[in-house]
């Protein structure tokens, strides 16, 4: 029996658990409420001394990183294969990886931070707040974080996040435009997975439609993705009418201000 550490409304999460249902493996949840801080319960530090979700337990050992934990999957229960067989295509694949965890997971949490979360912080006392932050191991993280929740659309990490997702929209929609489908070796792989709990967030907080527009082959491989049964039983249907209404309210309300600093960046793009 695989442990599996997680939160329901987690992209990292959400990957890992659309892995587990291609590979049809039966695993017993434990889900931590990031909002009330029980990542940094003691016990779970032990199993992840960073705090992170999720945490894959197999045969006693722990599984760290999301990214890693479905390359783990994919090896340890090889049926039904996510990676091509040849080395090529499977480095391509591991570059979508390197796309989503070194520029779209920090988008994503601007986009989020600035729609659902500040909100939240504003309604917290300076000493519950200030604990939140503390509590942030990464200094990195810490200050993204703070200068978002202090300056929402207009901090500097809202223009990188938007700089993110164009690049790699672009390149998307490059890929794609062979007319296979998918991203690598015309099967459904981890890129797929890495990419669709990020698509899925920007689609319930409003935003992808503006991101994706004049981009044909990403739009279509989106419909496709998102008509899978991994994506339709553990982020479509798992999520609870609640968390839907909350990203879609919450993204509608600065909607606008996100079109218009998209457009600003398109510009500086331009003149680039």
């Amino acid at each position: 029996m695989l442990d599996f550490y997680h939160f329901n409304n987690s992209v990292c999460s959400q990957k890992a658990r659309m892995v587990l249902f291609e590979k049809d493996l039966e695993w017993r949840g434990f889900e931590l409420d990031l909002f009330k801080s029980e990542q940094f319960n003691p016990k779970y530090l032990e199993l992840n001394p960073k705090g992170y979700v999720p945490t894959l337990i197999h045969e006693g050992h722990p599984i760290r990183e999301s990214t890693l934990i479905c390359e783990y999957l994919d090896e340890v229960f090889p049926d039904p294969p996510l990676m091509p067989r040849r080395s090529l295509e499977r480095q391509r694949v591991r570059l979508w990886s390197k796309t989503v965890d070194e520029g779209l997971f920090e988008g994503v949490t601007v986009f989020s931070f600035s729609a659902m979360f500040r909100d939240r912080l504003k309604k917290m006392s300076d000493i519950e707040r200030n604990r939140r932050f503390r509590n942030i191991g990464n200094p990195t993280r810490r200050d993204r974080h703070i200068s978002v929740f202090q300056k929402g659309v207009d901090s500097p990490y809202f223009f990188r996040a938007l700089a993110a997702y164009d690049s790699a929209f672009t390149e998307m929609e490059e890929q794609l435009e062979g007319g296979s489908g998918w991203l690598v070796d015309g099967m459904f792989t981890l890129a797929e997975i890495n990419l669709a709990p990020f698509f899925a967030r920007l689609e319930y907080l409003t935003f992808l439609e503006a991101l994706i527009k004049n981009r044909p082959c990403v739009e279509n491989w989106w419909q496709r993705v998102s008509r899978r049964p991994c994506y339709i039983s553990e982020i479509r249907d798992s999520l609870s009418v609640k968390e839907v209404d909350e990203m879609r309210i919450s993204g509608g309300l600065i909607k606008s201000l996100f079109e218009e600093k998209l457009e600003q960046f398109k510009t500086w793009k331009s003149e680039q």
